[in-house]
């Protein structure tokens, strides 16, 4: 035991040493980016990247790159795929080193310009990554455009592209003075343009007054009635979206898609002029294409520019998150049905369908308050809730929607409240903060108070209440008994796209016709399990069958299967949205003005 004369002597210094200032780098001005890829780069899968700048005050050079790409809410640390780093200064090699995992320190030692270059490998399949074939390239800013760490992102700069004869470049960003050159007015804007290079179909036409591009890989993969079609559908969604705040926030938007076999499903990546989308070719001329676009372009007002407080601005060095994102994707996935409703490629009855699928695909889900689920989102929760404010939040914009119609007699909607929003947050240079939503919304309901809803299905858990919003609007939930064909297993997608089977129930169909664990399931009948119209397609081939022979395709090992099962059909109950007949004048001006995107008696 320490008697009372001990005395623990620190130097006040130690106690109360000030923290470090954040790294910063020399300041950098006349950034010039250059991009070489051709097919001799491609046979590697690696881009060539060089960045000139000059060096215009004392202190080594930091340049670091991003973790992550807005609208990815994940870590990437895009540093892990960069190799053979060099630096010069007037060709004499300059002395550097690591700051830390993603920021590379170089010691000028007077100069006052310098040159660095590396390769990237670009192998990742994703639409916030980089990714190469023998004759083409997609890549992102991210990926590969360093900044000047510590120094703001309001720097002007260059991107200038090398590449084969003959091949094209598709991206959002402006044209430079030089051939394939192209400049931004800050780092924002820089890395926010993802690149198409190489061999592609390539076209544009005028969309709401504005040019719209489209540039499909590979190239003849998208060509005839599919691609007219997808022209359709665009010219459709589009002007409805702008119909929402007023005006067109581009001057080209350009659709940046990629079909391949080895995507199992489809994705895409919002961007502010322009989107990335990655599909299985069967999506060529699915209704579900046109959706994803929708929900891409709409980004160009939701989140690339009317976004949360939380995420202005963007900060690439690590997570940023917030409890919003059920506004950001799920308001946006909302608003995409809404657009091809009220641009007319899908009719009244089938926006209902697609919001009673969310209704079963939400209750069916683990009870979790969308704020939550925003938050969760960046670690991959592995429950089924990862990317659940896409439907959930998309049923909290409708219920909003059917609320605010309800409170302002229909004078007012939740297209009001989004172009309220965009006007005194985005154009004044800010994000919105959660009392500035609320506030919104409250005054577009005819001074609703919305503390309640919060509580209860935002930041809470509680189911929604179906049973008192939807008959407002004049819809009700009505439910059917089905008879249907299962296979009786559980399957799931593994990162290469393939549909694994995982579990086999006793006394099964996939039991008895000696489907195992582990085995690929490739098709059921003639149709491919990668169909992105699979169940309603088995359901419609299947569901009167009943005894008839089920040919089951697998993959197992290296070996293609042929397993004969025999068609089972299984009771199951339905649920489906529907319009109410025996709706009150009001309820019906309020289902048909959110259908119609109108307003009034």
């Amino acid at each position: 035991m320490l008697g009372d004369s001990f005395r623990l002597l620190i130097p006040l210094t130690f106690l109360f040493t000030p923290a470090a200032a954040p790294a910063q780098s020399a300041p950098l001005a006349n950034l010039r980016y250059e991009l070489s890829f051709d097919s001799t780069t491609a046979a590697s899968r690696t881009i060539r990247v060089a960045l000139a700048f000059d060096i215009t005050g004392p202190g080594p050079v930091l340049l670091s790159f991003p973790a992550w790409t807005p609208g990815a809410y994940e870590i990437s640390y895009f540093a892990r795929w960069v190799s053979n780093f060099a630096a010069t200064a007037g060709g004499t090699p300059l002395r550097w080193d690591k700051l830390d995992h993603d920021t590379w320190r170089l010691q000028p030692g007077g100069a006052r310009s310098a040159r660095v270059s590396f390769d990237y490998l670009a192998d990742s399949l994703d639409n916030a990554m980089a990714w190469a074939r023998p004759d083409f390239v997609l890549l992102n800013g991210t990926n590969i455009l360093p900044y000047p760490e510590g120094r703001g992102f309001d720097f002007p700069a260059t991107v200038t592209v090398q590449t084969q004869p003959g091949w094209l470049v598709a991206t959002g960003m402006q044209p430079g003075p030089a051939p394939r050159s192209y400049r931004a007015g800050n780092y924002h804007d820089l890395v926010d343009m993802p690149f198409f290079i190489g061999r592609m179909d390539f076209d544009s036409m005028r969309v709401g007054g504005k040019w719209m591009r489209l540039a499909t890989y590979p190239a003849g993969a998208m060509t005839g009635p599919g691609r007219a079609l997808l022209w359709d559908q665009a010219s459709k969604i589009t002007p409805p979206m702008s119909a929402v705040f007023r005006e067109t926030p581009w001057e080209t938007y350009t659709n940046l898609l990629i079909f391949t076999p080895q995507q199992g499903g489809g994705s895409a990546l919002e961007h502010q002029n322009s989107h990335v989308g990655i599909y299985n070719p069967a999506f060529i001329g699915n209704p579900l294409l046109a959706s994803i676009t929708a929900h891409e372009i709409f980004h160009a007002w939701n989140v690339k520019r009317l976004r949360p407080a939380d995420l202005w601005p963007y900060d690439y060095d690590e997570p940023q998150e917030t409890v919003w994102l059920w506004v950001s994707e799920g308001i946006t996935d909302y608003y995409s049905d809404l657009a091809m409703v009220r641009g007319g490629v899908i009719d009244s009855a089938q926006f209902m369908a697609l919001t009673g699928e969310k209704i079963s695909e939400t209750a069916a889900a683990p009870p979790t308050a969308l704020e939550d689920a925003s938050l969760s989102t960046w670690i991959g929760p592995t429950n089924g809730t990862q990317y659940l404010y896409y439907p959930k939040g998309s049923l909290a914009g409708f219920m909003l929607d059917i609320l605010i119609r309800d409170g302002s007699d229909n004078r007012r909607s939740l297209d009001d409240v989004m172009r309220e929003l965009y006007r005194t947050t985005y154009k004044q240079g800010k994000g919105f903060t959660g009392v500035e939503w609320w506030r919104t919304v409250t005054r577009a309901a005819g001074g609703r108070s919305f503390a309640d809803f919060n509580t209860r299905y935002i930041d809470g858990r509680e189911p929604y209440p179906w049973a008192e919003i939807l008959p407002l609007a004049g819809m009700r939930m009505a439910t059917d008994t089905l008879r249907e064909p299962r296979l009786g297993l559980a399957a799931a997608q593994d990162t290469s796209g393939a549909i694994l089977v995982q579990q086999i129930l006793p006394g099964s169909v996939a039991q008895e016709a000696g489907v195992q664990v582990g085995d690929r399931l490739l098709a059921l009948g003639d149709i491919a399990i990668s169909d992105p119209d699979f169940g309603p397609a088995f359901r419609t081939r299947f569901g009167r069958s009943e005894g008839d022979t089920l040919p089951i395709r697998v993959l197992r090992g290296a070996d293609t299967l042929m397993l004969n099962g025999t068609v089972r059909l299984t009771a199951r109950v339905e649920s489906r949205l529907e319009a109410d007949p025996r709706a009150s004048a009001k309820a019906a001006r309020i289902r048909n003005g959110i259908t119609r995107g109108t307003i009034g008696r």
